[in-house]
């Protein structure tokens, strides 16, 4: 079934995909093939720079969304951010469908269906002004 509107939570450990309707939800978790066990620092680097993002996990992510035409991305920390970023550098035809980007900490799955059902309604009512 085809859902107007998507939203993910993730973190660099999973991201969870809800296609919403009014009256419907479709849910599917996506895992990194590697998760990371600490993102701050590379063991034994004389730069102390940050591992590299999986990309293969974001492009997941960005395949699990296929089918929405409005995306809310949420998360409590940096993850939302790389996924921004590997959308606008790798999957150009989703950057104008993603309407929203908040910050959230870990709700549940009713929770975070609840925010983005609030968050929708919200928009589209700026918008009909």
């Amino acid at each position: 079934m085809s859902h107007y509107h998507a939203v993910v939570w993730l973190d660099h450990n999973e991201a969870r995909v809800m296609h919403v309707s009014p009256d419907d939800v479709e849910k599917s978790v996506v895992h990194p093939a590697n998760p990371p066990r600490h993102l701050q620092r590379k063991r034994g680097s004389v730069s102390g720079s940050r591992q590299p993002e999986d990309q293969q996990y974001y492009h997941d992510v960005v395949e699990a969304l296929g089918g929405a035409t409005e995306i809310l991305i949420v998360g409590p920390g940096h993850a939302k951010l790389e996924l921004i970023k590997h959308i606008h550098a790798h999957d150009h035809d989703i950057v104008k469908k993603v309407v929203g980007v908040e910050t959230v900490d870990h709700p549940g799955d009713g929770q975070l269906v609840a925010f983005a059902r609030k968050y929708f309604v919200a928009k589209d009512r700026m918008l009909s002004q």
